[in-house]
């Protein structure tokens, strides 16, 4: 398969989340042999939308001529495309949601309804084939109220073969001292992966587990806090 990860952390391979991302890729390469890219996207050039719907008319092509050429048809031609982020004011970066907005080219001025009344646009390639997974990290020690955005978001853009993955206290991924807890999280992580890579689903309990807390959350938010030597 052809996998295009999307990271759309600023700090790109140092990302808190990237670590989750790397475990599931590995996962999905030791199910079946894979061509990985990655793009951080911090690094290309992509202008902002204009909302000029030029593609609209021209068949899908955009006015602004940078990177956003060539990531899209690299978009296209993936089997699955992972966006990796962590949680920025309840959303996706800036400069991973800017390439979002950029995906513009792909849908034509044609709308259709689907089975549950809701109307989207349709798109100039066949992407029916195509799989989205979003792993999105935060801060916090637990997932309530704050990941509800993101994952709305995500599934209102990419409504059909959508997997999403959240965790908190992703930072400890970045944390020597944290490896007894983060390791057997990675190692989930992996597993995942794997079924992924053979069925594009994840077993129930396993997905609990990989987006649950990896510590207590009181003993996250006082170390966090400081309150903890």
């Amino acid at each position: 398969m052809k996998i295009l990860v999307l990271n759309g952390s600023p700090k790109k391979d140092k990302s808190d989340t990237m670590h989750m991302t790397r475990a599931f890729v590995d996962g999905m390469n030791s199910a079946c042999e894979n061509e990985v890219t990655v793009i951080d996207v911090i690094d290309r050039h992509i202008e902002f939308c204009t909302g000029c719907f030029q593609c609209k008319h021209n068949g899908g092509v955009c006015i602004l001529d940078d990177d956003m050429t060539a990531i899209i048809d690299r978009f296209v031609t993936s089997d699955v495309v992972i966006f990796n982020f962590l949680l920025y004011a309840y959303g996706m970066p800036a400069p991973l949601k800017n390439l979002v907005d950029r995906l513009m080219p792909l849908s034509s001025w044609k709308m259709s309804r689907d089975e549950d009344g809701r109307y989207g646009h349709s798109t100039y390639r066949d992407l029916s084939a195509l799989r989205y997974v979003m792993i999105c990290g935060c801060g916090y020690p637990n997932a309530k109220h704050n990941f509800e955005g993101a994952v709305k978001q995500f599934l209102l853009k990419f409504p059909v073969n959508s997997t999403v993955i959240t965790v908190p206290e992703s930072p400890m991924f970045n944390i020597p001292q944290a490896a007894n807890f983060v390791q057997p999280r990675l190692k989930a992580l992996k597993e995942a992966g794997d079924e992924y890579a053979d069925s594009f689903t994840i077993d129930e309990a396993l997905y609990q587990e990989i987006c649950s807390p990896m510590i207590p959350e009181e003993i996250y938010a006082a170390f966090a806090n400081g309150e903890r030597e």
